[in-house]
């Protein structure tokens, strides 16, 4: 299949998703439970969990869905997938929850271990991104769309704007990078649109520290790298996709520019 052929039903699938969050995010009206994993969950991720799997399925019916929602699908059976859909319904839970509007709708499609196409729908702005394999990284907004570019902002080699979180302390942060360098703080909530500000020229960097997992970067991966960017571990080891029994991230770095001397400015502890 080309992703190509897909894109536009995919956005509008991830639009119809986050129009549903909206709608209950505005009304203020949901329930919430914690997950096994001691993360939250609301009736929003699991609606729009059912229409984003409903849809593709219907789209594809020969393509397995893997959403964060319904995860306990074990290796052996995905390990012989050539291709699936990589889901995040709703990310940024904790962002919903405390009312900041910064969460997104996450769609990417991975074909032999590397994601090929992605979208990132934010529900309150109604912004979206998106990339296909080869054919760029673009941002669509009221009927308008541009080609987006991870360019480096600083053009002072002492001075970077990191993405970072409302609710993480910055300096857990600033502490991993050389301390001649200057950091220049962009806070964002969810960790996909923190990638996209990276993607779009709008920071130099985002570390994240902290559980996430595959479905939190699919997407977000072939945007930045589409872009120009990348997206890597703290060892700048590329990130993998359905490799392992686990389906959760290491930490990792989201950069704009991978020509920088990323293993200087970053301090592996």
């Amino acid at each position: 299949m080309k992703p190509e052929n897909y894109v536009d039903q995919v956005i509008e699938i991830a639009t119809l998703a986050g129009k549903k969050i909206r709608d209950i995010y505005q009304k203020g009206d949901f329930e919430r439970e914690i997950k096994s994993d001691n993360t939250p969950v609301t009736s929003a991720d699991l609606a729009a969990h059912e229409i984003i799997t409903d849809a593709l399925k219907a789209l594809t019916p020969d393509i397995p869905v893997l959403s964060e929602e319904d995860a306990d699908i074990p290796f052996s059976q995905r390990s012989e997938w050539p291709r699936y859909w990589l889901v995040d319904p709703l990310d940024g839970t904790g962002e919903f929850i405390a009312g900041s509007g910064d969460f997104s709708v996450i769609i990417a499609l991975v074909e032999h271990n590397r994601p090929i196409m992605g979208v990132v729908y934010a529900p309150m702005t109604e912004v979206c991104y998106y990339a296909i394999a080869g054919l760029g990284s673009y941002k669509r907004k009221d009927g308008a769309e541009v080609r987006i570019s991870s360019k480096q902002l600083s053009r002072d080699a002492d001075s970077l704007r990191l993405a970072v979180s409302r609710r993480q302390d910055p300096q857990s942060v600033i502490k991993l990078f050389n301390q001649d360098k200057h950091c220049e703080l962009v806070v964002l909530g969810g960790a996909a649109l923190k990638s996209c500000l990276i993607a779009e020229g709008r920071a130099d960097c985002y570390v994240r520290i902290g559980p996430t997992g595959e479905w939190d970067t699919g997407a977000a991966q072939i945007i930045v790298e589409e872009a120009g960017g990348q997206i890597m571990d703290l060892n700048l080891q590329p990130l993998t996709y359905n490799e392992r029994e686990s389906l959760e991230n290491p930490n990792f770095i989201v950069v704009g520019s991978p020509a920088l001397e990323w293993d200087q400015i970053l301090i592996n502890e």
